[in-house]
C-alpha cells in the first residue's frame, strides 16, 4: 500500500510537499516515481527516483523547481514543489516499480493526493 499525502490549496508561487509512504510494504527496493493527472488530461509524468536516491529524473515543466526525495529509513518518498503555477494543478500519484518516465514501469500505486494552485 503506497499513500500519499500533502495535497491542498496554494497560491500560485508558493510551495506544497508531498508524501508517500509504504504500508505494509518497503519502498527502500524500489524506484519510486511521481505522475499526476489534471482535469480532462492524461496522467503525466512529473519526477521519479532510484532505489538508493543517487539518480533522479524530472520532466521538463518541473525541472528546476521540483525536487524528488526519500528516506528509506522512513520508507517514504517525498516531492517538494516551490515556485508552483496553476498548471500544476492536479491529482498527484506516487508510484512504486522501477526508475522510469512512463507509468507502465510502475506496478504499485498511491490513491492520489490532491494539489490547486490559484492563480
Amino acid at each position: 500500500q503506497l499513500q500519499a499525502s500533502g495535497g491542498g490549496l496554494v497560491q500560485a508561487g508558493g510551495s506544497l510537499r508531498l508524501s508517500c509512504a509504504g504500508s505494509g510494504r518497503t519502498l527502500n527496493n524500489y524506484g519510486m516515481g511521481w505522475f499526476r493527472q489534471a482535469p480532462g488530461k492524461e496522467c503525466e509524468f512529473v519526477a521519479t527516483i532510484s532505489w538508493s536516491g543517487s539518480s533522479t529524473y524530472y520532466a521538463d515543466s518541473v525541472k528546476g523547481r521540483f525536487t524528488i526525495s526519500r528516506d528509506n529509513a522512513k520508507n517514504t518518498v517525498y516531492l517538494q514543489m516551490n515556485s508552483l503555477k496553476s498548471e500544476d494543478t492536479a491529482v498527484y500519484y506516487c508510484a512504486a516499480g522501477i526508475i522510469g518516465t512512463t507509468a507502465y514501469q510502475y506496478a504499485y500505486w498511491g490513491q492520489g493526493t490532491l494539489v490547486t494552485v490559484s492563480s
